[in-house]
Formats: structure tokens, C-alpha cells, sequence
């Protein structure tokens, strides 16, 4: 059965927390919400509540991190990259320390508690400091790696996390790989890139495309930076039309990312994006506010019909194109 990220997390990070002594975790008084509680159960001694100073736990984590140590610091994700920013880009991006930054409740997922804890630029924010290395799990299996990889890796990461429970992709036995995403299912007529809660939902939505004979790829880009090109450009050639599906703001997240690739390589394909449109979010259920901010499956349907009528309209004016150069050609004769 499904469990919630939190709490993958959470389990997770005491488990290994057995195998690697010198991890140390600090939480910004929210460790019942982050799940780091876990943790502070099993090594207390290795647990710092440090209270409601987020720039500060960052700094401190950095002292840690110097000392040998792998720090994991908690709290909100809307926290974490704002007001422990200045202390992420000094001591992780710029002097690369392996913080290892675990931002709870991202996206709409905290529901209730206001726009102010609601995470909607984390990933853009984070994508800009050099050498973090960002993941977005879609389910319980694919967090607890993160969990382990953070650890095995040299450099700062940053773990975006829901507070809620997400279906299951994946087997235990299933393996993954940094800056490698995963192909869930295959179709020619469009592919859709997502990370986090937007897998579940494009999975759905591939379904139900799949009931009116439009079969379509559905990659799981749990790893956003650094991005896997490869597989982008590759699904691009192949079904030459793109949607990227996020919980987060539709400019400078995974979205970005995806069309700075096409662009650099020069695939110009139909791209369109499903996310948060530029603005702050209201509060409610957390199904109701994918609906309201065109998250769930049905708005990544409408997405995934557009850029197909889009590659079609653009098909028909390359066969007129084609088709004026061999009038040309030919002195005026149709072929």
C-alpha cells in the first residue's frame, strides 16, 4: 500500500542513519511534520532541533559538513530555499559542502496552512546555484533512494518532498540513476516529461488519451538537475511534441529546463507546459487546488492535445513547403 513522502522520508533517513554514523540531521522545530522525528527517536544524540532560524540550521549544517559530517536539514521546502538561501549558496553551491537539503511539504501540498508555505519557485531557485544537485521523487521507492544517493554524494543536494501520498511507480528492486529519467510508458504521438505528484497524474491521463487512440510516452524526471538531455532529445525525435508536467511554477522549473535542452540542441518541436501559472496559489483540499491550478490529469489531457494539433498544423505546412520547393524545382510542374 502507498505510504506518504513525508513518511518514506522519514523512514528512510533513520534506516540508513543505522549504516552511516556520521550522518547528523537538523530540523527547524517541524520534525513531526517533516518526519525527521524518525530519526531523532533512533540517534537522538545525532538529532538538532534548532528551532525556527532556518539560515542559521543551514550554517550550522555547514559546520558539520566541514567537520566530516553529513548533514541533513529539514523543514518546508518554501523555508528552506528562501530563508536558508544565503546559507545554501555559501556553504553549499559556492564552497560545495554535502548539505544535503530536505524541503518538506513542496508544492500545493501543505494545503491549509497559506500561500506563504506554499512551494511554487523552490526548483527555479535551486536550479540556479551551481553544483546542487536536485531530485523530486514520485513515490515512496523512488524516495528512500534519494535518501541514500544524498548520502553517497560528494556535493550538496536539494530533495524536494511531499507531505502527501503519491501512488507507486516503482518495485524495491527497481534501480535508478542521477541525472537519468525513467521511461513508465511508451507512445508516438507525444510525450509527457513530469516529476513528483505530476507522474501519478500524467500516468493517469495517459490512460485515459489511450481510450481515444492517442498513446503517448510518459517520462518520470525525478532528477532535474543535472537533467538527462538525452532522453529529452529522444523522446522529442521520436514523438515530436512535448508537455512537461510540474507542481511548481510553469517558468524556470522542469519546464525550463526541458525547452533550455530543446533549444540548445535545436529540436524545435511543440512544447507545452502544465503547471502553476505565475501565481500564488489559495488554499483548500489538495485535489481541488490541482483542479484549480491545472495540475491534475485532465489539464495535462488538454496540454497533450494541444502541442499534437500543434505538430500536425506544423507537419501540414512542412508538406507545403515541400511541395512549393518541387514546383519550384521542376519548372512549375506539380509532381
Amino acid at each position: 500500500m502507498a505510504k506518504t513522502i513525508r513518511a518514506a522520508y522519514g523512514e528512510a533517513l533513520a534506516k540508513l542513519g543505522g549504516e552511516y554514523s556520521n550522518v547528523v540531521v537538523l530540523d527547524a522545530d517541524v520534525s513531526s511534520s517533516t518526519q525527521s522525528c524518525i530519526f531523532r527517536e533512533a540517534y537522538p544524540e545525532r538529532f538538532f532541533n534548532v528551532g525556527i532560524a532556518e539560515s542559521n540550521m543551514a550554517a550550522m549544517a555547514a559546520g558539520f559538513a566541514a567537520s566530516g559530517k553529513i548533514p541533513f536539514v529539514n523543514t518546508f521546502a518554501a523555508f528552506i530555499t528562501s530563508i536558508g538561501l544565503v546559507s545554501a549558496r555559501s556553504f553549499g553551491s559556492y564552497s560545495k559542502l554535502p548539505l544535503k537539503l530536505a524541503g518538506a511539504y513542496s508544492g500545493l501540498s501543505d494545503m491549509f496552512d497559506g500561500p506563504s508555505h506554499h512551494s511554487i519557485e523552490d526548483i527555479a531557485v535551486m536550479r540556479a546555484l551551481p553544483n546542487f544537485k536536485i531530485f523530486v521523487p514520485s513515490d515512496a521507492t523512488q524516495t528512500a533512494w534519494t535518501v541514500k544517493n544524498a548520502i553517497d554524494d560528494p556535493g550538496p543536494v536539494y530533495l524536494r518532498l511531499s507531505r502527501d501520498t503519491f501512488p507507486d511507480m516503482y518495485k524495491e528492486s527497481d534501480t535508478f540513476e542521477t541525472g537519468k529519467g525513467k521511461i513508465l510508458r511508451e507512445g508516438g504521438d507525444a510525450t509527457v516529461i513530469a516529476c513528483g505528484l505530476m507522474v501519478g497524474n500524467a500516468m493517469e491521463a495517459a490512460l485515459k488519451l489511450a481510450i481515444s487512440g492517442i498513446e503517448i510516452t510518459v517520462v518520470d524526471m525525478f532528477c532535474i538537475k543535472p537533467l538527462d538531455k538525452e532522453l529529452v532529445c529522444e523522446c522529442a525525435a521520436k514523438t515530436g511534441a512535448i508537455v512537461t508536467a510540474e507542481e511548481h511554477n510553469v517558468i524556470g522549473g522542469l519546464g525550463g529546463a526541458v525547452s533550455e535542452t530543446l533549444c540548445e540542441t535545436g529540436l524545435y518541436v511543440p512544447v507545452g507546459f502544465t503547471g502553476i501559472k505565475d501565481c500564488h496559489t489559495e488554499c483548500g483540499p489538495y485535489a481541488a487546488l490541482q483542479k484549480k491550478y491545472g495540475l491534475d490529469a485532465d489539464a495535462i489531457i488538454d496540454k497533450v492535445t494541444e502541442v499534437i494539433t500543434k505538430k500536425s498544423r506544423r507537419l501540414q505546412m512542412s508538406l507545403h513547403e515541400g511541395l512549393l520547393r518541387c514546383t519550384a524545382a521542376t519548372g512549375g510542374r506539380k509532381p
